[in-house]
């Protein structure tokens, strides 16, 4: 392509600009070779005219297409060149807020001078695992390349961070290591990588300070090695320092500060433990107050000092130690701020004993303050016959001072990096390391000293490492294409290194004038000039002598040499250094003492810690001896970068360089100038120089295949070799073939040539849009005439409808307003008639009217004259009939009133009788009757109260009559007066009567008065009543609008508690996550022990016992605390410590129940003791009394005897039968091991089964025994019952004597035992006969003995009882005479109305309790019932056991060899398992069970088998085999999840079975709750005995950390799909365009094969979870929660990867992703799971989608989108929008106007600051209640199990 092809009109150029460094402009008219100049028109529209040099013909950089612009990687762009690359940095930096950018090996970063959230754990894990092409540019994509080459390709790596001061390495670096800690965390529990973290605050604070360009700048570099072992994990860390600072101890420039540690130490100086240091502010101090501001903006130098401290403690430093460093650090200042006086001479100077600074550096050094206070103003000269003491003038005390100071911080700062390292150390192997290097950048300033001269050596080593690792990797990639190459040439600073380094070079030179006693600066500067000044890299200043020019590849640089020699020389007096080596305290002593064996020992640790290179320190060696030369500072860093490149050159490294953005630290702001300098020092333009010699653009055939399709002819596309047809496009559109070459697997153009591609396939597009275009218009014009025309036709007919109807209207109404004419007037002539009628015949009424009224007033006045007499005449009469009819009933009511007294008198007389009584209570006669039996009944068994109450009745009956007598006396003397008393009544009655008269009138006359007050009032009244009504209906408003928010303020918080609920619910499955965890932890920790401690004398677990087996985490289960100890003792030693120790728990409660027992038996028998001496006082009492119970004690001894000898019996069955257990167990051994003898066996076996049903029926005599002798004690105790307090202790006297219970136990097995083998076999003699018996005998009485003390217990507590009882009929009878008290005082009537409700409420309080005491007894009744039922059941279970053995035995005495076939029973849904076979069981039945045999069972068949086994157990109230089966069956589940811990299958099938164990032990618990849709059957398989709850939780716990395991596992499957299927497999075809560029993705970072997938294989996958789930019976609900979960992780991985890609973020992107969420939708609703919420939590996906589609332009849309996004965070929408990335040049970017319009609309949102959602995050999962309809005895177990040692029952 020709240069006037390229330099057409509309071109975009750059060209020079002194303010923004480049400009863009456009050409005006075509370019023509010959010109002399462009014609330009500026972005502002300026015209401008750019000269063009004709002999260079150097023509202005043409500008990227707009599309190529704010590319991920620089090297990408078609047009390579500094403003190419200064335009894209600017726009990602200001337009995205990107920071990040790669420049093809390099990660450049823009220091943005904010805290930005993209460092957080979730965007380290979304980093974690990808390619470094595929994610955006970031320093975790770099951290994330390092670590996987170095486990893919086992080589050491190194990442170097180098910048200006204020660019960002320390924070890039920190972040690197943060990345690494995280990622390769430590295997063990050191905790290494919270070491590695915590370094970073200690070296900050001694290591960094503030200066005019940084607040936080590292003074000094550092090379952090981060060990790793075989797995990858970090198992340590070493640190190697260059080149301190040590000036700015005691120098600082305006506004500078010193080290950080010394104002943190400041600032913590009012700590009580730091008062000793004699600190105050800053200011105070000259070594800190040098650049006048002492603080930072934004900075706390107290909390930073407290972290310092933490970070101290956790890397294992001392609180002592701690405190020396910090006195060191502070005796610093005080030396700074001692005052040094010139003497008068001048050549001396002295210091003031009393200098309290002095004082203070010698107090916390521990040195000599005399000795400090001479050799600080002296120094000593030796020559070689004699030693001089000389005095120094005031600057060389000062310059040695400050010399000193320098030289502690120095050996501080070394000391603390060595306890670093070792704190750092690990004594394991390490297996590689990647290096994180932190380095100061190229440095120039006004005046550039030794220190810079220094840095920017080391960056020329390092620049040309860096030139040689690009060109490196250029020419693998050609070599690997199979491209021929020619030599690119490029920069080569080695001249410039030689100049420095080599023989007689700049540092040569130096250390040889330091040697010189008498060197000077200016000396050494005229060498540098004699030797150097032909030199190309070396000039000298025209108008200095005593300074250097050193050309740099970045720079020309002016160094000073003033200061040179003394800072080569680093010189500290030996003197004083003498004194600190004598100081009292160890850690100042051991500072400066010499080191000799330091760097052998540092070589031989770097030699053990890699097998690639020797690694050694890089700490300056001490000084060795006074003889032996010490060596410059310049030599030891030549020395220590010498080390450092050989440890670069053996890694692969990895690039970052930081740029800093502007010198003010504004946020966000960019300054070209600044930025063009730093990328030309970096090495990032060279890395774009080196790319553009060669072949900067590469395609791979398939991506340039989609993209150029366009420009293919289609004969072309027939061909299906897609290489041929890139062939044949490229060589027919390229003419030039230099201008591209063919790889193996990518195409390579030269600078341009893409962006010339770009332009044809623009112009085929454009070409093709005219012609759409032309064709769109005409088809539109078409369609518009036609539109026209039809319109204009339309419009036609109904102007002529509308004349139409206008004239037929005109017709109309003519003819209707003739009509009306008519009408109108026929009307008013007659109205006008009828007028004139009307008006006539109106006269006439009027006339005759008058007359008629005339006549009717005179017969109206003849009326009422007549009616006036009528009414006075009967007035008359009326009054008269009134004065008769009122004597009349005076007389009438004189009579009546007698009468009514004579019928009252009667009538109260008939009231005190008893019929009226009766009368009045018809209807309660029947329930007093029946209440009144129920009264006898009580009365009957409370005899002994009988005569007391009698007794108080007499009494009582005595003081009644006494009462009525002193009544009937009052009433005589009443009576007499009586008469006298009624004449007065009656005369103060009369008296009383006509004042009533009087105050009437005076009443009424007030009322009239009052009426009228209160008719006003009422009227007031009515009006406030208003009032209030209408402040009622706004109460009632306000009251209603108040509801309405308490009740949203109450939904609120019922969501909130919703939330809190899961918050809790999650927090506690995380513990159990943590715990599993942990428990895993443990698991691999102790394997990894015994690989390690494997000895001779080790013993090894058995391989079938988990480590979980010997757990104690779940509780033992036991009806009763009660045990026998020598028992489980001996049932240790039978079965075995290995499985015995999951019972000890059981051993230890049982221990600690014996140690209570005794105790409380030596408790009562203090209390017998003191009793028997109670009792001996009333023998001769009782023995008076015992003679009349001598026969029912004949008969109580009588069974008492026979219930010892059945109790012998039942010891000797027990004995018996302890033996043939064990002769079976041996049996069996023998028989399992020589399958020998099967009758002998069975013949055991019988006699097990007989002893087993003698021994119940001797358990039943006695039983029945027990009872006999309870009631005949009970009967003789009711003869007993008028002297309470006497009972059974006289015949019994040991009876208060406490027995254990174990022994009672024991003497009735051993009294069973004894009478069963008496009975069945009879071998014993009759001493043992007798032994036994007098055993049984001993321990019977003390069980009797027990009994006994326990009923006199129930006897005192009635006795308590009936007292009690007898006090509340006391305080009754007490109520009872008070009342009858009062009521004498009533009078006789009111009497009978008291007596009358006193008697009711008495017989209604008793009717309750009766009620009470009725429902009382019928629970009971109901509760022994169903005790009875269970009882009976035993009982017939039993008598038929019993009957079979007693068949069974029949048949074996007749012949033994003959078998009866036994009646099968019907199956009751238990299993029988012997002890020995548990381990078979658990084995068979959860070890090694496959899931596909089980395929057409019954889901869950291992759970119904299971609770089977537990339900027998319980059946058989063995709480010892509950707890071994529940935890064997928990231990052999965790260890098959742990074998098979990626087995998706194998981990739903428990998690199912698990599940149903826990359904069942809720099922069948007994708990109300949980019966609710059992059946009948169900409801008899529930367990009877044992509640285990305690188990129930172990379950719930253990299913959520399968369900966890669960969804790992499901996860970790699914993940990898994730971002193939959603984001970049085309779902719909041809609708994605491929971008004109991408990242070139090296060869290292990509793994070989095709992980691609797409949404098929994700629904395939998910189609497998599913089936598998639910062929294996999982629960609905729990595959519902599964199933969200997964959608959840899918929306999570999907939407960070958006973003963290640019690549993605496009129109069509989420075109495809509308269509996957909703293919997985579809999927939801096919499988009826969308109502498990997984569709809601695809809400932030299917929003980021809409996002992507949605127009991005007006106000509108930002509106738009506002109100659409609601599930994205503010911070996820700008980011979304900031990648937005257009796919072709049509496609419009989205304005940073647009975003912040965006940005201020969502400022009210209270988003969380997390940019990335955490895909890591599991919901809280919830395992509702599910029962089975199964009854257990409908379970069949196949054969295959091989579980025929299990007996249905």
């Amino acid at each position: 392509m020709s240069v006037s092809e390229l330099y057409g009109q509309y071109t975009r150029v750059w060209i020079p600009d002194p303010d923004e460094v480049w400009r863009s402009a456009e050409l005006t008219k075509d370019y023509k070779e010959g010109d002399t100049s462009l014609q330009l028109r500026l972005e502002d529209e300026t015209i401008r005219e750019y000269p063009i040099d004709v002999q260079s013909n150097q023509l202005p950089f043409l500008r990227n297409p707009d599309i190529l612009v704010g590319e991920n990687d620089l090297t990408a762009l078609s047009y390579l060149h500094e403003p190419a690359v200064l335009h894209n940095l600017k726009v990602r930096f200001l337009e995205s807020n990107h920071i990040y950018t790669y420049c093809g090996i390099v990660l450049v970063a823009i220091n943005p001078y904010e805290q930005l959230p993209i460092y957080g754990q979730d965007v380290i894990y979304a980093y974690s695992g990808q390619n470094m092409g595929d994610m955006d540019p970031h320093i975790f994509a770099v951290a994330e390349e390092a670590y996987k080459q170095m486990a893919r390709d086992e080589k050491n790596q190194s990442i170097i961070v180098s910048g200006e001061s204020g660019a960002g390495k320390t924070v890039s670096a920190k972040y690197a290591m943060r990345y690494f800690a995280t990622v390769g965390g430590s295997a063990s529990d050191t905790n290494i990588e919270e070491k590695v973290l915590a370094s970073s605050p200690i070296m900050e604070a001694i290591g960094n300070a503030k200066t005019t360009r940084n607040d936080n700048s590292s003074r000094f570099g550092k090379y952090i090695q981060i060990g790793f072992d075989k797995r990858y994990h970090i198992i340590g860390a070493n640190m190697r320092t260059y080149l301190l600072e040590k000036s700015r101890v005691v120098f600082q420039a305006d506004d500078e500060r010193n080290y950080h540690i010394f104002y943190q130490l400041c600032a913590a100086a009012s700590l009580p433990e730091f008062k000793e240091l004699a600190l105050t502010c800053a200011e105070d101090f000259f070594y800190t107050s040098q650049g006048r501001d002492t603080c930072i903006e934004g900075v706390d130098d107290a909390e930073d000092f407290e972290k310092t401290r933490q970070a101290f403690t956790l890397l294992g430093v001392r609180e002592s130690h701690q405190i020396s460093i910090f006195k060191i650090i502070a005796s610093i200042l005080h030396l700074g701020n001692v005052e040094i006086q010139a003497e008068r001479d001048g050549d001396s100077c002295s210091i003031s004993p009393q200098d309290e600074h002095l004082n203070s550096f010698c107090r916390l050094l521990g040195v000599e303050h005399s000795q400090m206070e001479h050799w600080l103003c002296h120094r000593k000269l030796v020559t070689t016959s004699e030693t001089y003491v000389k005095t120094m003038s005031l600057q060389q005390v000062v310059n040695a001072r400050n010399a000193l100071a320098k030289h502690i911080y120095a050996q501080l700062f070394g000391w603390i990096v060595e306890h670093i390292n070792k704190a750092l150390h690990t004594p394991l192997k390490q297996h590689s390391f990647i290096g994180v290097l932190d380095i100061y950048g190229f440095e120039t300033f006004e005046v550039n000293s030794f220190e810079q001269f220094c840095i920017n050596y080391a960056n020329e080593k390092l620049q040309q490492q860096f030139n040689s690792h690009v060109f490196k990797l250029e020419q693998e990639e050609y070599m690997k294409e199979q491209i021929p190459w020619t030599l690119i040439d490029f920069y080569d600073n080695q001249p410039c290194i030689d100049l420095i380094e080599a023989k007689l070079g700049i540092l040569d030179l130096l250390d040889e004038e330091c040697k010189v006693p008498k060197g000077t600066d200016q000396n050494w500067a005229q060498k540098l000039y004699d030797r150097h000044s032909g030199s190309q890299h070396f000039q000298k200043p025209r108008m200095s002598n005593t300074a250097f020019i050193v050309v740099h590849f970045a720079d020309k640089v002016e160094y000073l040499s003033d200061g040179f020699l003394e800072k080569n020389r680093d010189t500290v007096y030996e003197e004083q250094i003498n004194i600190l080596k004598a100081s009292k305290f160890p850690l100042v002593a051991d500072l400066f003492h010499d080191d000799k064996d330091s760097v052998p020992a540092t070589t031989a640790s770097g030699k053990g810690s890699s097998s690639k290179i020797n690694i050694r320190s890089a700490r300056p060696p001490l000084k060795v001896s006074n003889k032996e030369h010490k060596k410059t500072v310049g030599h030891q860093f030549r020395t220590s970068l010498h080390l450092l490149m050989e440890t670069l050159n053996a890694t692969t490294p990895h690039y970052v360089r930081c740029i800093k953005p502007n010198d003010e630290k504004l946020p966000f702001h960019f300054d070209p100038k600044r930025a063009v300098q730093q990328l030309r020092a970096c090495g990032v333009l060279e890395t774009i120089r080196i790319s553009a010699a060669g072949y900067p653009s590469r395609w791979a055939y398939h991506d340039f295949f989609n993209r150029y399709r366009v420009l293919v002819k289609k004969r072309e596309l027939a061909n299906t070799d897609k290489k041929a047809i890139c062939r044949s496009v490229l060589e027919s559109l390229i003419k030039d073939p230099d201008k591209f070459q063919f790889g193996r697997t990518k195409i390579f153009f030269r600078a341009g040539q893409v962006a010339y591609l770009e332009k044809l396939r623009a112009d085929k597009f454009r070409a093709a849009t005219i012609m759409i275009q032309k064709t769109v218009r005409g088809w539109l014009q078409k369609v518009k005439y036609r539109r026209l025309k039809a319109t204009t036709l339309t419009l036609q007919r109904y102007c002529r409808g509308l004349l139409a109807r206008r004239l037929a209207e005109h017709l109309r109404r003519t003819r209707a307003a003739i009509m009306l004419q008519k009408q109108y007037r026929m009307r008013r002539a007659r109205l006008a008639y009828q007028r004139v009628h009307r008006a006539t015949i109106t006269i006439q009424a009027f006339t005759r009217g008058m007359f008629v009224r005339r006549m009717y007033q005179q017969v109206l006045m003849e009326h009422k004259a007549t009616i006036l007499q009528k009414h006075v005449r009967g007035w008359v009469a009326r009054r008269r009939f009134q004065r008769l009819r009122g004597a009349a009933i005076v007389i009438q009511c004189a009579f009546r009133m007698l009468k009514a007294k004579q019928e009252l008198k009667a009538l109260k007389i008939e009231a005190r009788s008893a019929e009226h009584l009766k009368r009045l209570n018809v209807g309660m006669e029947n329930k007093v009757v029946q209440l009144q039996r129920k009264i006898d009944d009580q009365n009957k068994e409370f005899k002994t109260l009988s005569e007391q109450l009698s007794a108080v009745t007499s009494t009582h009956t005595m003081e009644v009559e006494k009462l009525k007598k002193e009544l009937a006396r009052y009433q005589q003397s009443q009576g007499e007066d009586g008469s006298l008393r009624l004449q007065e009544e009656v005369e103060s009655l009369r008296a009383e009567l006509q004042r009533a008269h009087s105050e009437r009138k005076i009443l009424e006359d007030a009322h009239t008065k009052e009426k009228d007050e209160l008719r006003k009032r009422v009227a007031d009244l009515e009006e406030e009543n208003a009032l209030l009504k209408d402040e009622k209906e706004q109460l009632n408003n306000q009251i209603l609008c108040q509801v309405k928010d308490e009740s949203a303020q109450n939904s609120a918080k019922e969501n909130l508690m919703k939330r809190e609920l899961e918050e809790e619910r999650s927090r506690y499955q995380n513990l159990v996550k943590e715990y599993s965890r942990l428990e895993q932890r443990y698991d691999n920790l102790r394997d990894e022990m015994t690989i390690i401690k494997q000895t001779p004398g080790h013993r090894r677990n058995p391989s079938n016992q988990s480590s979980l087996e010997s757990d104690s985490n779940y509780p033992s289960i036991s009806t009763s605390e009660v045990g026998d100890t020598e028992d489980a003792l001996q049932q240790v030693e039978d079965i075995g410590l290995e499985k015995a120790a999951m019972d000890m728990t059981v051993f230890l409660k049982l221990q600690k129940r014996v140690r209570e027992l005794e105790q409380e038996r030596k408790k009562l028998q203090v209390q017998l003791e003191k009793r028997e001496q109670q009792d001996s006082r009333k023998v001769q009492v009782e023995q008076a009394k015992n003679d009349l119970d001598l026969d029912q004690d004949a008969d109580l001894a009588y069974n008492s005897l026979k219930r010892q000898e059945l109790e012998s019996e039942n010891k000797k069955l027990k004995n018996d039968l302890n033996e043939l257990r064990k002769a079976v167990a041996d049996q069996a051994t023998q028989n399992n091991s020589s399958h020998s003898s099967p009758d002998s066996y069975s013949l055991l076996l019988n006699q097990l089964k007989l002893a087993n049903e003698e021994l119940e029926v001797r358990k039943e005599e006695v039983l029945i025994l027990r009872t006999q002798i309870v009631s005949a004690d009970q009967r003789r105790l009711a003869g007993k019952s008028t002297e309470p307090n006497i009972n059974a202790r006289t015949s019994w006297p040991n009876s208060e004597k406490h027995v254990d219970q174990e022994d009672a136990i024991e003497a009735y097995h051993g009294v069973c035992q004894t009478n069963s083998k008496t009975e069945d076999w009879g071998y014993l003699n009759e001493d043992g006969e007798l032994g036994l018996a007098y055993q049984g005998l001993k321990q019977v009485a003390r069980l009797l003995e027990a009994q006994l003390q326990a009923q006199s217990r129930e006897h005192e507590e009635e006795v308590e009882g009936l007292r009690a009882q007898v006090e509340a009929l006391k305080e009754e009878l007490d109520k009872q005479q008070q009342t009858f008290c009062q009521t004498l005082l009533l009078s006789p009537e009111a009497q009978v109305e008291f007596g009358v409700q006193q008697e009711i409420s008495r017989l209604t309080n008793e009717n309750l309790d009766l009620k009470e005491l009725v429902e009382k007894l019928e629970k009971n009744e109901r509760k022994l019932k169903k005790q009875l039922k269970i009882y009976m059941k035993k009982v017939q279970d039993l008598e038929a056991a019993q009957a079979l053995a007693q068949s069974e035995r029949r048949r074996h005495e007749l012949n033994r060899q003959v078998t009866v076939q036994r009646k099968e029973k019907d199956f009751q849904g238990m299993l029988e398992y012997h002890k020995e076979d548990e381990a078979l069981l658990i084995r068979n039945l959860v070890t090694d069970l496959k899931p596909q045999a089980l395929a057409g069972t019954v889901p869950c068949l291992p759970a119904y088998i299971l609770y089977m086994c537990i339900r027998h157990a319980d059946y058989v109230n063995d709480d010892l085999k509950v707890h071994s089966l529940l935890t064997s069956t928990i231990n052999g589940i965790k260890k098959v999840l742990k074998k098979h811990n990626d087995d998706f299958e194998m981990t739903s099938f428990w998690l199912s079975n698990t599940c149903r164990l826990l359904h069942c032990l809720k099922q069948y618990s007994g708990d109300e709750g949980f019966m609710t849709q059992n059946t009948a059957k169900q409801n008899e398989h529930c367990l009877k005995n044992f509640d285990l709850t305690e188990y129930r939780q172990v379950l719930s716990d253990l299913s959520i950390q399968i369900y966890q395991q669960l969804i790992k596992i499901a996860e970790g499957v699914l993940q990898p799909m994730i971002v193939s299927a959603m984001l970049e497999n085309e779902s719909i075809q041809g609708l994605s365009g491929v971008k004109p560029t991408g990242y070139r993705k090296r060869s290292s970072s990509m793994v070989d094969g095709d992980n691609s997938y797409c949404l098929e294989a994700v629904i395939r996958q998910m189609n497998s979870f599913h089936t598998v789930m639910c062929d294996q019976g999982l629960d609905p609900e729990i595959i519902l929660q599964v199933f969200k979960q997964l959608f959840y992780m899918i929306n999570a991985v999907t939407l960070n990867n958006l973003l963290l890609r640019k690549d993605v973020c496009s129109w069509s992107t989420g075109m495809q992703l509308r269509y996957n969420i909703s293919q997985l939708e579809e999927w939801l609703r096919g499988r009826n799971l969308h109502q498990s919420g997984a569709v809601q939590t695809m809400e932030p996906l299917i929003q980021a989608a809409q996002l992507l589609q949605l127009k991005k332009k007006t106000p509108e849309d930002a509106e738009a989108i506002c109100s659409l996004c609601t599930s994205l965070s503010t911070q996820q929408i700008v980011k979304i929008l900031n990648l937005y990335t257009p796919l072709n040049e049509f496609e419009e970017r989205v304005t940073v106007a647009f975003i912040r319009t965006i940005q201020a609309q969502l400022q009210e949102r209270n988003d969380p600051q997390q940019l990335l959602l955490d895909f890591k995050h599991m919901f809280p999962v919830l395992f509702p209640f599910n029962p089975s309809s199964l009854t257990m005895d409908s379970i069949h177990i196949p054969a295959y199990l091989n579980l025929e040692f299990l007996n249905e029952v």
